[in-house]
């Protein structure tokens, strides 16, 4: 990846800013700390990736702007790419990716950032973590890799190299092999199970026989006591057939005696209403000319209830008219009540304004003081304009000899504590110079037992080294012992072969053969025993200088706060030497702020000002507070103004008064005669007078009306008696037909009724002749069902006999593809356990850092040795178990460690020994081959090298050689920017990019 143009917009500390990359090769980025430097390339991976540094994603935005945008521009894989990143504080991200086409840039951008993200990856070939650790040094990254402990030095190469893709596929390898595992166990104890239950499949067809051949016999025995029940049950239903038509018959009989009665009883009542229907019919002239009288007396009524309907309708109407007039005279009253109340109301009204009227000399006084007291506050009121710019400015003035004196005091304070500091700095000299003595000497012992101490770590690893081997000798020689032993087993049997030409032996062959084996077992057993004695004392030593290295260990825990401490106390007994000259400075000047505070001589051209003006404001004698009695007094007379405005309303309100008076007068006696008119002469009491006229000529009586309805209602009772007449008149030949009917019925019935009884006598004598077979049919039906549940018994014992067979034939099929399953699960188990292993840390992933190993060392040391002229050669070293001559480098185990050897003019020394610039050029070398070989991994070429804040710790010669390393390493990369806040190595660049830090924002400027 080639940068070719960078634009920001509210990024971080920039605000608005343009960088072209074209024509850039070596560069050095420049400017002072916090000034945006690695803000520049934050920006980068952020428009790229989505990465930074930000902890939140609103932190990459400007302080104060709602909204960031980064436009890259870069090369890659000779194609030219855009990318373009936005974000809304607070909102959503927005990624646009674009590519070049000879028209212009054509877009790429897929279905959302995640999509867009995946395609920029896809092109670039480089993800983030990759970057940061091979294109992009970032700063106080350096050292991160030299610093960890050996085991953590392999666990981040690791990660460089991407290798924990292979933990989650060890990690699924075991997990799978659990799962085999478990499923071979599980299908284990179902093959035993199955294989118990199979073992009862001749058990259960004997039973099966058996029980089939008692089945039959009960069958048997079942059908002949079924027959003898069938006869049985052929009389017994004939019985029952008789006794069926005798409970017929004789329910015949009953429903005829009971229907003799019923007719019996309907002949008596019929004969009773044929003698009340005689009675009435006998009276039938008194009740016709009572029912006359009844008919003439309702005729006189109906005549009545007409002239009080007509008489009722008058009095409704006349009723409605009254209230109609009743209504108009008292609207014109209520007119008249309203007109009455608006005179009285221009009567109040004229008296009150006679009052306001006689109060006019009054105001015109007041109206005169008023007008003094206003000439009085303008004069005021000018003065304030002359007075008040002129106090605006004393005050000023004494704010700023305020701020004069408190500042003079604050610096005397400040001096009074600096002397005090500097006195107490002046007594601790002594103590500060022995101190630093006392510091070097203890420094001093600990580096010898820091040598020391490495001299035990390497014979430490010497004592490891000597117990690999011995371990490695150890298993030779049990597995030669177990090749013996199996050997000598093999040669106790009489017919055995030779070993070695698998010959058959004969006994004096055999008796060499044994002799020769037993010798050599036991010549291998003392080996192997020796070698254990050898694994012991080797284990005592190395437990010895165990111990060894914890105590100076713990002895040189110290050792760095040592050496800062020295840096410190040094620092300080150096600030004491310039003490007294700046104790003798704070004394002059104290002296020359107290004598300035006690004469007060300071600021005289602000004094003799502040003099002059209080000098021009006495003259001008204004006081506030005659100006707010000014104000006052005009406040006190300002009821004049208001009472004047009421006088002039009260004449022009007295006028419109005479005029309204005799209007509402006039108003009123028309009103008067209005109501007397209406009450007499107005159509409404017109028509009222000829209603009651109507109502006098129609002449109802409500007593007579009254009379006449008692009558009809005692008369009544002959138009009840009248229609029993018509009906009984009807009724009376019906009645005497239907009796006579009955009494043909009723003879029939008893006819009937005796030849039944016949037929019920001769039933009887039939069923006194057929014995009952019940008790017999009981009998054999218990025998029955006994047997029938026998038989249900035994038919249910042998369905589950038939249905055990069936399931233990499908259990051998079950067996049979369980035992499949199982071998399958074996292999299975076996094949993800061998690849777990290979995916583990001492798989692959160790032949692949073996493999990788040797490059990265190679490209170390060719870089390291332009760094150091020479002076440096770096080793990469991974412990390995010893080997004997008959093992193979198949065999060897890596252990999880990976130390690093330097090596120098005075011997291989450990990384923490040396200065910080050769611990940087160290961590510069590889921390490039790493950069180098990672991309090279990745598929992407490395064209663009990023060092942020590499010549920190640098001396100038050092400084002048990482340069020269740069610039010898130049043709390898299309782009190197180089990041320092130093000032004189920005000349050591031709092109450089200043940043500067502004109000505005960081501020970036190129040059060539």
């Amino acid at each position: 990846m080639i940068p070719v143009q960078l634009i920001l917009k509210n990024f971080l500390s920039y605000r608005d800013a343009t960088l072209d990359f074209r024509g850039l090769h070596t560069a050095c980025i420049s400017g002072s700390n916090g000034a945006g430097k690695s803000s520049l390339l934050e920006a980068i991976t952020w428009a790229i990736w989505g990465e930074s540094r930000a902890t939140a994603e609103d932190d990459v935005i400007y302080s104060g702007a709602k909204e960031v945008r980064v436009d890259f521009t870069f090369q890659s894989n000779q194609q030219k790419y855009r990318v373009i990143r936005t974000r809304i504080r607070g909102g959503t991200s927005v990624l646009e990716f674009q590519i070049e086409i000879p028209s212009g840039f054509r877009s790429l951008t897929g279905k959302g950032v995640r999509a867009t993200q995946d395609l920029i990856l896809e092109h670039i070939k480089l993800d983030y973590d990759t970057f940061i650790n091979s294109a992009y040094l970032r700063q106080g990254r350096a050292d991160e890799f030299m610093l960890k402990r050996p085991t953590e030095r392999k666990e981040i190469l690791a990660e460089l190299l991407k290798l924990n893709q292979y933990d989650d596929l060890e990690e699924r390898a075991k997990e799978s092999s659990r799962q085999f595992k478990a499923r071979a166990v599980e299908l284990e104890r179902s093959l035993e199970s199955i294989k118990i239950q199979l073992q009862q499949r001749e058990t259960t067809e004997a039973q099966r026989v058996e029980l089939e051949a008692e089945l039959n016999q009960l069958q048997q025995v079942q059908a002949f006591d079924n027959i003898q029940l069938q006869s049985l049950q052929v009389v017994q239903h004939q019985r029952q057939n008789w006794e069926q038509q005798l409970s017929f018959v004789k329910q015949q009989y009953q429903n005829l005696t009971q229907d003799c009665d019923r007719l019996q009883q309907e002949q008596s009542a019929i004969g009773s209403q044929l003698s009340d229907l005689e009675k009435i019919l006998h009276q039938e002239a008194e009740i016709k000319a009572g029912y006359t009288q009844y008919q003439s007396l309702q005729s006189q009524e109906e005549a009545f209830a007409a002239k009080f309907e007509e008489y009722t309708r008058a009095q409704q109407t006349r009723q409605q008219k009254q209230q109609h007039l009743t209504k108009q005279i008292h609207e014109i009253e209520r007119q008249l009540q309203q007109a009455q109340a608006q005179l009285e109301a221009l009567h109040q009204q004229e008296r009150d304004i006679q009052q306001t009227l006689t109060k006019s000399g009054e105001v015109e006084a007041a109206l005169s003081q008023l007008a003094a007291a206003r000439h009085h506050v303008a004069r005021l009121d000018q003065l304030q304009m002359q007075v008040t710019p002129l106090l605006q400015q004393r005050a000023t003035l004494q704010s700023q000899l305020d701020r004069t004196h408190a500042g003079l005091v604050a610096r005397l304070e400040q001096l009074q504590s600096t002397e005090n500091q500097l006195q107490r700095q002046q007594h601790r000299q002594p103590q500060l110079q022995q101190a630093v003595m006392d510091v070097a000497i203890q420094i001093e012992e600990l580096e010898k037992k820091r040598v020391y101490l490495q001299r035990v770590q390497e014979k430490g690893h010497e004592r490891r080294h000597f117990i690999e081997r011995l371990q490695a000798h150890q298993r030779d020689y049990e597995k030669l012992l177990g090749e013996l032993e199996q050997k000598l087993q093999m040669l106790q049997n009489p017919e055995a072969l030779c070993p070695l030409c698998e010959r058959p032996l004969d006994e004096h062959h055999w008796s060499r053969v044994v002799e020769k084996t037993q010798a050599e077992l036991e010549d291998t057993q003392g080996q192997f025993w020796v070698v254990r004695e050898q694994m012991a004392v080797s284990d005592r030593e190395i437990q010895v200088l165990r111990q060894e290295y914890r105590e100076i260990s713990q002895q040189l825990a110290s050792y760095d706060g040592l050496r800062e401490q020295r840096g410190q106390l040094a620092a300080q007994l150096e600030a004491t030497t310039d003490v007294q000259q700046q104790l003798q400075q704070i004394a002059a000047e104290k002296q020359h702020l107290e004598r300035s505070l006690q004469a007060g001589d300071y600021a005289p051209d602000k004094q003799a000002e502040l003099r002059q003006l209080d000098q021009y404001l006495q003259q001008a004698n204004y006081n506030e507070q005659d100006h707010a009695l000014a104000r006052s007094e005009v406040e006190r007379w300002r009821w004049a103004e208001i009472k004047q405005g009421q006088i002039k309303d009260a004449t022009k309100r007295q006028a419109q008064l005479l005029a309204r008076k005799p209007e509402l007068q006039s108003q009123i006696a028309q009103l008067q005669v209005r109501i007397q008119q209406d009450q007499t002469d107005s159509e409404c009491a017109k028509q009222i007078a000829a209603l009651e006229r109507h109502i006098t000529e129609i002449g109802y009586s409500s007593e007579q009306h009254n009379n006449l309805r008692i009558a009809v209602r005692q008369a009544q009772s002959w138009h009840l008696r009248y229609q029993q007449l018509l009906s009984a008149q009807q009724q009376y030949p019906q009645l005497q037909t239907r009796l006579q009917e009955l009494e043909e019925s009723r003879s029939a019935r008893v006819t009937e009724r005796q030849k039944l009884g016949g037929q019920i006598e001769s039933i009887i004598q039939q069923l006194q002749a057929t014995a009952n077979p019940s008790a017999q049919i009981q009998a054999l039906e218990q025998q029955l069902a006994i047997r029938r549940r026998q038989l249900d018994e035994q038919i249910a014992k042998l369905g589950r006999l038939e249905q055990l067979a069936l399931q233990l034939e499908t259990l051998q099929i079950q067996y049979e593809q369980q035992h499949q399953q199982l071998q399958s699960c074996k292999q299975e188990y076996r094949v993800y356990q061998e690849l777990a292993q290979a995916f583990g840390k001492n798989g692959i992933q160790a032949l692949m850092i073996e493999n990788v190993l040797p490059q990265l060392e190679a490209e170390t040391n060719q870089l390291l040795s332009r760094l150091s002229g020479n002076q440096f050669h770096v080793q990469f070293i991974t412990q390995k178990a010893g080997r004997s001559a008959k093992s193979t480098k198949k065999n060897a185990k890596l252990i999880d460690t990976l130390d690093i050897l330097i090596a120098d003019s005075r011997g291989t020394r450990s990384y923490e020994t040396y200065s910080g610039g050769e611990a940087f050029r160290i961590n510069f070398a590889i921390r490039l081959a790493l950069a180098k070989l990672l991309a090279q991994r990745a598929g992407a070429a490395l064209q663009l090298l990023i060092v942020d804040e590499g010549f920190g710790t640098q001396d100038a010669e050092g400084c002048d050689r990482l340069i020269a390393a740069i610039n010898a390493i130049a043709s390898d990369f299309a782009c190197i920017l180089t990041v320092t806040h130093m000032p004189h190595l920005k000349e050591a660049f031709q092109a450089r990019i200043e940043v500067n830090k502004t109000q505005e924002g960081s501020q970036l400027s190129l040059s060539i």
